[in-house]
């Protein structure tokens, strides 16, 4: 299943407007910042999904029923990018468990490139509800291959959410179509029409690593 958060009239537009905004860029904090923000909204638009159970609260006047998440969450992300995001996941879903994945381009001569783990940090995943983030969702693959690093080695879990701000069509058909069908959900800021020789996504936004810290060697 896919949702594409922009197509509805909410504040995320307004958050998503500011990180395309070539000059409003120029601010990395407040880049960081709108990337934590769109965090919180698709955490919220997701948290819409979960399956919740009763509690019993004490005040100090009595007691109140409240309908409280009951899955298990465990959310990951990928480095370096997916920092800011994955804190604005966190903010909401403050007693999860996180997991972190250190993925690069490895590039060719020819200007192609391959995609290489490097380092995981994770938990168990079993039954547990995965959010997978990640700012930028081009051509998909790095996605895909941090989920099956993932998996190998916290085990299968028994949903996951990949949440992305940007993503590409190519992308998100790449990860549908590689990513188990019966329990996962796409959510996306917007999803864009083109991706490049060298895969970026356009309009896009440009690196969101750089962006968020700085340009790297």
């Amino acid at each position: 299943m896919l949702h594409i958060l922009n197509k509805e009239n909410t504040l995320l537009n307004k958050f998503i407007a500011e990180i395309r905004d070539k000059e409003i860029q120029k601010d990395s904090m407040r880049f960081r910042r709108n990337l934590e923000r769109i965090g919180e909204v698709t955490a919220y638009e997701i948290s819409k999904t979960l399956r919740y159970g009763v509690q019993t609260v004490e005040t100090p006047l009595g007691s109140a029923d409240v309908y409280l998440p009951s899955d298990r969450i465990v959310i990951a992300t990928i480095l370096r990018a997916g920092l800011p995001f994955h804190q604005g996941f966190l903010n909401y879903f403050d007693d999860a468990q996180n997991a972190f994945v250190s993925a690069y381009r490895k590039s060719t001569k020819d200007g192609k490139f391959t995609v290489k783990v490097e380092y995981i940090s994770c938990g168990d995943l079993t039954g547990k509800t995965l959010l997978l983030v990640d700012p930028m969702l081009a051509t998909g693959s790095s996605l895909v291959l941090a989920y099956e690093a993932l998996c190998e080695r916290g085990g299968e879990p028994a949903h996951t959410h990949i949440a992305a701000v940007i993503g590409s069509e190519q992308g998100v058909d790449y990860a549908q179509r590689h990513l188990p069908k019966n329990n996962t959900t796409i959510w996306c800021g917007a999803v864009d029409e083109e991706l490049t020789s060298r895969s970026y996504i356009v309009p896009g936004i440009g690196d969101a690593g750089d962006l968020a810290y700085g340009e790297k060697l």
